[in-house]
């Protein structure tokens, strides 16, 4: 996957999909891994993703790097057919604010039940 993005100040970062950490990862120009975007496998394990936690190293921060990262990821999982269940704050807002263009676009989501903050408790 590994695209490659610009950041507010121009500098070029890539995100990728890791499947060994359960993350979108986000790099910067020298290969050092400034964020992650975590999720877990939801009830449907094959089709929806839980996104529990975003972070960014705060030696990045003031970059939008946790912004192309959580558009990334929803991006990619829009393209994989993946059914997005937002926990972490970040992707609750950005779907409340985009959710219906995300949607227009073919991408699936869902509010987070018990079931689903249940298994974030559980595995986290």
């Amino acid at each position: 996957m590994a695209k490659t993005f610009q950041d507010k100040t121009g500098a070029e970062v890539a995100v990728d999909l890791s499947e060994s950490t359960q993350s979108y990862q986000i790099t910067v120009a020298d290969g050092t891994v400034a964020g992650h975007a975590y999720f877990l496998p939801g009830p449907d394990a094959e089709t929806e993703r839980i996104f529990h936690h975003t972070v960014v190293d705060e030696d990045f921060g003031g970059r939008g790097l946790s912004k192309i990262l959580v558009a990334e990821a929803l991006e990619d999982s829009r393209q994989r057919g993946i059914t997005v269940v937002p926990v972490c704050p970040l992707f609750v807002k950005k779907l409340k604010e985009t959710g219906d263009d995300y949607a227009a676009q073919g991408g699936k989501f869902r509010n987070a039940t018990g079931a689903d903050i249940d298994i974030v408790k559980r595995q986290v």
